[in-house]
């Protein structure tokens, strides 16, 4: 059985980590298939929205303690060998997944932990079961949020909050995540997959040139000044102005109609 599996449904991608067995506990595999998927993901033109999430009980337990323990897997592949070996972030799939312009929401519907934190927190939207929660155990366990989290948990939360939550290492509930503003929205556990799918809807309904754009724009402008990231959203806008999608949405608005946009 894969580690990974897609869905397609109309415009939307879900991405399942496929271990319920092992909590969704990642393997090389399982990041070898999820670099693969997302990428795929993001090339099909008629994808709009990637929605990413786990199989059975938990979204991502992070690394397999039970593989590194034995000398398997990532954990025991990185902790033990002879000699040095080259690294590469090329082929990371939270670098990846930093890249895509597609938007993902990540639907926590279980416990997120270690890299699967990390993971979440590369998506651009997360909504988290009422009954999920979140476990950053680096501290506890020797390491650092080593995929992401130590990028996005400053921008995200703020400094101070970013220290609480990988010093203390506290496991967090549904209703902490939301007050840190790690996560976007708590629903009822029964009540996720629709929540997202409406999201997802609601996303892929309006003008995908323009989302697309709005996710590359936020990309560069954390890495930007304000006049250099003004002239880059300038010329942006100049070239949304001469899609079909911007005439269909200004004559939408003129005939007081639902817009159709066809991404381009």
């Amino acid at each position: 059985m894969s580690d990974l599996r897609t869905e397609t449904d109309g415009t939307t991608r879900r991405i399942i980590l496929n271990r319920p067995d092992a909590m969704n506990s990642i393997t090389p595999r399982m990041l070898t298939e999820l670099n693969e998927a997302l990428r795929e993901a993001d090339d099909d033109g008629d994808i709009r929205v990637i929605v990413l999430t786990g199989e059975g009980r938990a979204f991502c337990a992070g690394l397999d303690l039970k593989q590194a323990a034995s000398g398997k897997g990532i954990g025991g592949a990185l902790s033990g060998g002879n000699g040095a070996a080259h690294f590469s972030t090329r082929d990371l799939c939270t670098v990846t997944l930093q890249r895509l312009d597609t938007p993902v929401i990540a639907a926590l519907n279980g416990p997120a932990a270690g890299y699967g934190l990390d993971l979440a927190l590369g998506c651009d939207m997360r909504v988290m079961a009422d009954t999920a929660v979140i476990m950053p155990g680096f501290a506890k366990m020797g390491v650092v949020p080593e995929s992401g989290g130590t990028w996005y948990l400053p921008r995200l939360i703020g400094w101070a909050k970013a220290c609480e939550v990988t010093m203390l290492g506290d496991v967090l509930s549904s209703e902490q995540s939301l007050e840190f503003g790690l996560v976007n929205k708590v629903v009822a556990a029964d009540k996720l997959q629709e929540t997202v799918d409406a999201w997802a809807a609601k996303i892929a309904s309006n003008a995908p040139l323009a989302i697309s754009e709005m996710k590359r724009l936020f990309r560069h402008g954390l890495t930007q000044d304000f006049e250099s990231h003004s002239h880059h959203v300038l010329m942006s806008v100049l070239n949304l102005f001469k899609s079909n999608d911007f005439k269909e949405g200004v004559s939408a608005f003129v005939e007081k109609r639902r817009p159709e946009f066809g991404g381009n």
